[in-house]
């Protein structure tokens, strides 16, 4: 649905900051993976340039998936740590995300960087909860509704009932008779401004019910699920998507839900803490998500350093405090940590350094004194400014894990790819050099090839589901084992509490047990499907040369290249908060309805069953659905891909020789198949 909210398509373009320029420094660790990204591409143009159609048609796929790489980056944090102040800073849009704002629901804003685009294609889509995610939040009050049901906390219920019923009632009297329509719709724009922006992702001044209200921050905020912002960026060198997110603690836990989502799609998280509060177990919420991402593919960016009197001493204090809060409560310890400001940044930016307060200014002296070293170049003070934000070692930082991540990976997965056309025209030159008085033609009818390529495809196809079921029965296993085992301590405990000390002591009980055990049981899963799956795409691989080797008559030494497995995605949801992580009078209140230490054990049993039975749902069918289905369709294309080869190859058996001869066999084709093959080559020594 384009403009249905009744507002002017027209919007200026958002405000650009005066020092833009500054977005190019701290992107130099990308320039090896963008070298071989031009060189794979060249590569793939050349065999896009390649007279045979099906060569043709290949190659400029494989050119999309490479044009199409957009590494994504999650943002998550505290209350009040600036998250959204840094996102702006670091697409150089200071103003452009309403900060410090509170919506009552979960927009996750998703800003799309395009270095190639024109400013002219810079559009915004707003996407609005559907009835059924609406209804759950209005009916149970969503998570938190649901958990204070189960748990019998009357007092909290009543208190998130009454929240949701003012959060419904505001907003139908902000979008009148419209409200309902608006569900599950979507709102496109060709541009957009912060104005625009604030009507969708934070609260503003109730409206009246008329339709033709004017429009003013917020009008759509409390029905907003997300918000994608496609803008041109030509200093940052690569398509990037920087995933801002509304953080884990609302009152509805509807955020931690999309948070798990949007972590989940992402290879890298960065995660915003304010340098006032470092870490502490307020952020269990937070430590428990970033708990299930390897150390690796997290970043921790501490903030508002600007609002230190001394940086240079209490900096040190506070990274051991971050990093002894991880280790005592199983966090990624070995995260990196970078210290910055967002408020430093957002002035250089914008040409506004006079505008630093002076004890900001002190503290900026202060960390550069400890960071700066003597260099032979001359820094402006905007370039100076922009380095002690922090925000140059956080592109740093995202280059590296791009590099060596998610942009390796699909640099790898193309290269394959390209190699197996490369080598399929190769096969087909060396039949042609074998048939040098006449039109070559192949050693196998098109039947037994078509035959031949069915087996294959319905022998892995079967592999892969058998191989598949016995993993998960065996996965499935030791999920269950470990749910059970906890429930039976988790209760024993209950009995024991109360059998010592009554009913007026509170109890608690860790689930990090729970946690560490599921994660455990992941991993093995993990593991185990990524050696099945390699070792079948090989096998698969294996089988498909055989094919070349007969088709074309080639010697024992072709090969083709398998498919990469696809990485395992972290079990977010392990994270997610159950009833035993709240604290508070929960327990009394709970216990006081209870007769009996058996009517206890009985209903905290269920209770709890209820709570946790979800993430083992989501490990056990989401979890494994997702790694499973991108391991099918990996199997698919590879092989689709390589009939289409064989087929099409096989077609030019029946020209004549200079038609054959003109496709495969000129001395310029060899010649450019040569530089192709030693380019990927490189490639992969690279990779390796």
């Amino acid at each position: 649905m384009k403009d249905e909210s009744g507002l002017s398509a027209l919007h200026s373009a958002a405000t650009d900051a005066s020092n833009v320029h500054l977005l190019k420094i701290g992107f130099e660790g990308l320039e090896g993976f963008l070298a071989k990204t031009n060189d794979l591409d060249s590569v793939l143009r050349d065999l896009s340039e390649m007279d045979d159609a099906n060569t043709r048609k290949s190659a400029i796929a494989l050119q999309k998936q490479l044009h199409a790489l957009e590494p994504s980056v999650t943002m998550v944090g505290q209350v009040k740590s600036g998250k959204t102040s840094l996102v702006n800073a670091m697409v150089g849009y200071p103003n452009l995300l309403p900060a410090d704002v509170n919506p009552w629901t979960s927009v996750v804003t998703s800003l799309h960087i395009d270095p190639t685009a024109s400013k002219s294609s810079n559009r915004a889509k707003f996407k609005f909860f559907d009835q059924d995610e609406w209804s759950r939040l209005i009916e149970k009050g969503g998570r938190m509704g649901e958990l204070a049901s189960r748990a019998g906390a009357d007092e909290e219920l009543e208190k998130v009932k009454q929240q949701v019923e003012e959060m419904r009632e505001k907003s139908r009297t902000r979008l009148g008779r419209r409200f309902e329509l608006l569900l599950g719709q979507e709102h496109d724009y060709d541009s957009f401004d912060e104005e625009l922006i604030k009507r969708y992702v934070c609260l503003g001044d109730d409206f009246g019910d008329d339709d033709t209200s004017t429009s003013t921050d917020g009008r759509f905020a409390d029905i907003t699920k997300s918000a994608d912002l496609f803008m041109q960026r030509a200093e940052v060198p690569l398509k990037l998507c920087i995933r801002d997110t509304p953080g884990v603690n609302d009152t509805f836990m509807m955020r931690e839900q999309i948070t798990i989502r949007a972590i989940r799609d992402s290879r890298i998280c960065v995660v915003v803490l304010s340098a006032h509060q470092a870490l502490s177990t307020v952020d269990m919420a937070l430590i428990r998500l970033i708990s299930n991402i390897k150390s690796r593919e997290v970043i921790i960016f501490v903030n508002r350093i600007d609002e230190l009197s001394d940086p240079a001493t209490q900096i040190d204090e506070i990274e051991q405090s971050i990093r002894e809060t991880l280790r005592t409560h199983n966090g990624p310890a070995d995260a990196q940590i970078i210290f910055g400001s967002a408020y430093w940044a957002g002035n250089a930016l914008s040409a506004t350094l006079n505008c630093l307060s002076p004890d900001s200014a002190q503290s900026l002296l202060n960390w550069a004194e400890k960071t700066l070293h003597a260099s032979k170049k001359i820094d402006t003070p905007q370039e100076l400014v922009w380095k002690l934000s922090g925000i140059p070692s956080l592109y740093a930082a995202l280059s590296e894990r791009i590099s060596e991540g998610i942009g390796q990976d699909a640099i790898e997965k193309i290269a394959r790819c390209a190699s197996n056309l490369a080598k399929g025209i190769e096969a087909a030159s060396h039949r042609l050099a074998s048939c040098p008085d006449g039109a070559p033609t192949f050693c196998m009818d098109k039947q037994t090839l078509l035959s031949e390529l069915e087996r294959i495809e319905t022998r892995s196809l079967r592999k892969l589901e058998t191989d598949f079921e016995t993993l998960v029965s065996s996965y499935h296993s030791r999920l269950e084992r470990s749910h059970k085992s906890f429930l039976e301590r988790a209760t024993a405990s209950l009995v024991m509490h109360l059998e010592k000390y009554g009913e007026d002591v509170i109890w608690t009980y860790e689930p990090t047990g729970l946690r560490l055990l599921l994660r455990s049981a992941y991993q093995i899963f993990g593991a185990n499907t990524q050696k099945m799956t390699k070792d079948l795409f090989d096998s698969a691989a294996r089988d498909i040369s055989e094919i070349y080797k007969q088709a074309f008559g080639l010697e024992d030494n072709f090969e083709i290249e398998a498919p990469v497995p696809s990485r395992v995605p972290p079990p977010i949801v392990i994270g997610q908060t159950i009833a035993l992580d709240i604290k508070g009078n929960w327990w009394r209140n709970w216990w006081q309805r209870k007769r009996g230490y058996q009517a206890y054990a009985a209903n905290f049993n269920e209770m709890i069953m209820a709570e946790t039975d979800p993430i083992v749902r989501d490990l056990k069918v989401t979890q494994v659905a997702s790694v499973q289905n991108d391991a099918t369709s990996t199997l698919k294309q590879f092989l689709a891909e390589q009939r289409s080869t064989l087929l099409g190859f096989g077609e030019h058996g029946g020209s004549n020789q200079e038609d054959f001869d003109g496709i495969f066999g000129s001395p310029e084709t060899e010649g450019r198949l040569n530089a192709m093959k030693n380019t990927i080559a490189n490639l992969a020594r690279d990779a390796a």
